[in-house]
């Protein structure tokens, strides 16, 4: 992939971290190129004060011949020299002939031992001397392949020449000075591209976020239809903002008509469903009318016993709930009903009890009705029915459905929970339509169904989403059909 056709939001921001990046390694290169060379610079300007120094001391004392103060002398800038750049390793003190007239490590370097007899670095310096050295002045010289500088002093007043001063100092001396130098600046360059970066990011991708929002949503029109750009997105009214509003207004107007169109054609469903109810309702009222008098007649004639009797009861409440759903189905006005009766709700309690069982459900059944309500037992009884059987199909093997039956404020209030799929946003939208394209496993008649009678009833029905949970929650007043 070509790195230039990535998005503006991706370039801009890499290309000014590129240059940041770049530039503060340039600086940083050459601040400290340019903190090494005046850091060695200072350790020679140190070692050369050292040994002029120590030429003043040593020079009356050899004028003497006191080989013990002259090494008292020395041996004492071997010892810790706070903000000293140098590192001192060994200091000789020769005669004219180059012989040990004094030394910080007698042992190393005996008196009277010839300079070239002192190791390959002092050999080398031996046969590298020049033939005379100036008074006050400090030659620097380092062996090839040695890690060490040698700094010499003639130990040297007008025209007396008593001999020569070495210093032997670690050539790297400075570089615990340098790296806590490196250490500090590198510290500081990280600080402030912890600053630059982020705030190179931010601003590179605020200014084509715009660019990049309205791009993604062009290309979703013809899919769907995109949301409106806010138009605190990019405020002002140059090119980019006339731009953000001509496509808020063609996304206005293509809404409009695709609304237009959803109600043309929901208007048509529901038409066509309609004209089916009305069929199914007189294929279905006709025999029922005769059932409900077979049971009437059995009542009426039979000798019954009270088991046989439970059962005619609950086949004859499961009749009219039959023919009570038939009649919502219509979508009509308010249907006459018997009242609300605990029974009622237990009826629903054993029908879904087999499929309950199928799937080896655990239900948590609340149910707190104490007393008669005034509402359609039949249509209760179809909501709550609807909503178990909804839940129950949707919960998972070995899963957990509850259902809550009470009153509160004058209010009858049901909420049918389960632990299966959670729906997303989009389903929930267009859960109580009928032949919904996202109903899964079904048409959606049920819930269309529920949510009809529950408007019927002037009350609420939502779906909503709850620790992992689908809630179903309705809520009717007492007075509904009052």
């Amino acid at each position: 992939m070509n790195p230039l056709d990535l998005s503006f939001r991706i370039k801009l921001p890499l290309w000014g971290a590129v240059l940041i990046l770049l530039t503060a390694l340039a600086v940083s290169a050459s601040s400290m190129f340019q903190a090494y060379e005046e850091l060695k610079e200072d350790q020679v300007i140190d070692a050369e004060m050292l040994s002029q120094s120590l030429v003043s001391i040593v020079f009356p004392l050899m004028l003497h011949d006191n080989t013990w103060r002259v090494f008292e002398s020395i041996k004492n800038p071997l010892k810790s020299r706070p903000g000293s750049l140098t590192k001192i390793e060994s200091i000789l003190v020769l005669d004219t002939k180059l012989r040990v007239f004094a030394s910080t490590h007698p042992l190393a370097a005996p008196i009277l031992s010839e300079l070239k007899a002192l190791g390959p670095d002092h050999a080398w310096l031996a046969t590298h001397l020049p033939a005379a050295i100036p008074p006050d002045t400090t030659l620097n010289l380092a062996p090839p392949g040695s890690r060490f500088t040698y700094f010499l002093s003639p130990v040297a007043q007008g025209e007396a020449n008593l001999g020569l001063l070495v210093v032997k100092s670690n050539r790297d001396s400075f570089m615990p000075r340098f790296s806590e130098m490196a250490w500090h600046a590198g510290a500081i360059g990280g600080v402030v591209l912890a600053i630059l970066l982020p705030f190179n990011w931010y601003w590179g991708r605020r200014m084509t976020h715009p660019l990049v929002e309205l791009t993604n949503r062009m290309g979703q029109i013809g899919k769907i239809l995109p949301e409106p750009l806010d138009p605190r997105l990019y405020g002002h009214r140059d090119e980019l903002g006339r731009l953000f509003d001509a496509y808020n207004q063609m996304l206005k107007e293509l809404r409009e008509k695709s609304d237009l169109e959803h109600q043309i054609v929901q208007a048509e469903r529901l038409a066509a469903l309609g004209q089916l109810a009305a069929g199914v309702a007189h294929e279905i009222n006709n025999p029922l009318g005769g059932m409900l008098t077979a049971i009437d007649t059995l009542k009426c004639h039979a000798q019954i016993d009270p088991r046989m009797a439970k059962t005619i009861a609950l086949i004859e409440r499961g009749l009219l709930h039959i023919k009570d759903t038939v009649g919502a189905l219509l979508v009509e006005a308010r249907l006459k009903s018997r009242k609300l009766a605990p029974e009622d709700i237990e009826d629903v309690r054993t029908l879904v009890a087999a499929p309950m069982r199928k799937k080896t459900l655990q239900l948590d059944w609340n149910n707190r009705l104490d007393k008669d309500l005034p509402l359609p037992a039949s249509l209760i009884r179809q909501i709550l029915i609807n909503l178990t059987l909804n839940a129950i199909h949707a919960a998972a093997q070995n899963g957990h459905v509850s259902m809550d039956i009470g009153t509160h404020f004058e209010r009858l209030q049901l909420v049918v929970t389960n632990d299966g799929k959670v729906l997303s946003d989009e389903q929930i939208g267009h859960l109580f339509e009928p032949f919904s394209p996202l109903s899964e496993g079904g048409h959606g008649l049920g819930l269309w169904v529920t949510y009809q009678i529950t408007h019927q009833l002037g009350g609420t029905i939502s779906a909503s989403r709850k620790d992992d949970r689908m809630v179903f929650a309705v809520n009717i007043p007492l007075a509904g059909l009052t």
